[in-house]
């Protein structure tokens, strides 16, 4: 059985989400799925299609995948985060795992940091506590004000891209970096293509300013870091040497390297990535 809890941002009423949609399918312990920045719930699909005895709750933002809505216009992430503790208490879920790509792992530490009763288990796939560390020369420490002025070019440009149409070849340079297996270009290009520049820009800008190295100390539950290692990229003693310092603050944290593969980890390697999930799930 699939439910789709969704509606027009038109028609939005206090009694649900409007920074987001969920579908639901599956019966047993609840999962929430995030997604990364520009991606749909599809990203997910595969994913949840094999898992068993749970039941998923594939989150969407508006603006991926749907009309943008409430998230067209100012600040995204905390009132994201807002709304998934709400959906949590008002569906009376007990203490889901909550899963995010990317974008949705940074989300995922702040609901665990500002509503540390809520989650029971925490994965974070390819995401860290400050990305503007992969801005900047290895072992240097990003400069706020720099960091913060790149980020708000960044987001003053992808605004000027909303309404344009955006090159192939441009969007799949890009993507190609995202992924080993180049086979599974169209996937991604599908699951980015109704991306609104205007949300991208946005959190892209939120993400890049958002330093959670101290704050993730705070969360409380297990917490599981997937992370990719590709060939011919840093040995793969030196990745997990630098997620291991992106997450100091969290010494109990689990961190999981796999490979080969990039950014998209459960894309590139799907069997060792749900193996990974069922241990996870299992609470081993």
């Amino acid at each position: 059985m699939t439910l789709l809890i969704a509606r027009p941002a038109a028609a939005q009423d206090a009694s649900g989400p409007v920074r987001f949609s969920v579908e639901v399918s599956g019966e047993g312990p609840d999962v929430l799925f995030i997604p990364g920045l520009s991606t749909s719930r599809e990203v997910w699909r595969d994913t949840v299609d094999g898992l068993d005895g749970h039941r998923a709750h594939l989150i969407q933002l508006r603006g991926f995948g749907e009309d943008a809505g409430v998230n067209a216009r100012g600040p995204i992430m905390q009132p994201v985060v807002n709304e998934l503790a709400r959906y949590i208490r008002d569906n009376d879920l007990r203490q889901p795992a909550v899963i995010g790509h990317s974008l949705g792992g940074l989300l995922a530490m702040k609901l665990g940091v500002s509503h540390p009763d809520l989650a029971g288990r925490i994965m974070i796939v390819d995401s860290m506590p400050w990305f503007a560390v992969i801005t900047v020369i290895p072992g240097t420490e990003p400069q706020m004000t720099a960091v913060t002025a790149q980020a708000e070019q960044m987001r003053a440009m992808m605004l000027g891209l909303y309404g344009q149409e955006i090159p192939e070849a441009a969007n799949d340079a890009l993507l190609r970096s995202y992924i080993v297996d180049q086979t599974n270009l169209p996937l991604l290009r599908e699951w980015t293509a109704d991306a609104d520049p205007r949300v991208t820009g946005q959190l892209f800008y939120e993400v890049m300013i958002a330093d959670m190295r101290q704050d993730i100390a705070a969360i409380t539950v297990p917490v599981t870091v997937i992370y990719p290692h590709r060939p011919g990229a840093m040995p793969q003693e030196s990745v997990a040497a630098f997620y291991r310092q992106q997450y100091a603050a969290l010494p109990a944290a689990q961190l999981v390297g796999i490979g080969p593969a990039a950014h998209f980890v459960m894309v590139d390697q799907p069997e060792a990535f749900r193996e990974t999930l069922q241990m996870f799930l299992s609470g081993q």
